[in-house]
């Protein structure tokens, strides 16, 4: 296994690990939605990755992906949470099936974090599916003190 840290050149592969992860996620998607997340997705990536706010680590397996996370980068005003002020939500936590259960996102994450804390993150947030949960409860998340809401508009 190789693990990579995802370039500029990766934006094609960023899209289509996303599409991966929605697809499976939330089943298909419909041609209109597909092409507003793909416009978007692009130009999110044109835009974060050389400004250091997006991170993504690949595992390969004899050349080919197997696994991916994504990491955001945010900031906001500090508080002792989160002191520098710098969070991060992880998000597109994806093993393709075959691959699964053989450590790949684990250490995918495992990177990120790593990563995360060079760049002076002080946290990492994320939404866990119950099948992620036994992952990140190993690797030290916690339930957060505050309820996570969302108004969507």
């Amino acid at each position: 296994m190789t693990l990579r840290k995802a370039t500029i050149q990766d934006i094609n592969l960023l899209i289509k690990l996303r599409f991966d992860y929605l697809t499976e996620d939330n089943g298909s998607l419909s041609e209109p939605e597909k092409t507003q997340i793909e416009t978007q997705l692009k130009s999110y990536f044109a835009k974060h990755i050389p400004q250091g706010t997006f991170i993504c680590f690949f595992a390969e397996e004899n050349g080919q992906v197997v696994s991916t996370a994504f990491l955001a980068v945010n900031e906001k005003p500090a508080n002792p949470a989160f002191i520098t002020g710098r969070t991060g939500t992880l998000l597109n936590v994806f093993t393709y099936p075959e691959f699964r259960r053989k450590g790949f996102a684990e250490k995918v994450v495992i990177r990120i974090m790593d990563e995360a804390k060079t760049a002076g993150i002080s946290s990492i947030n994320l939404s866990a599916t119950e099948s992620g949960k036994p992952l990140y409860e190993k690797l030290g998340f916690t339930q957060p003190k505050y309820t996570e809401m969302k108004k969507r508009l």
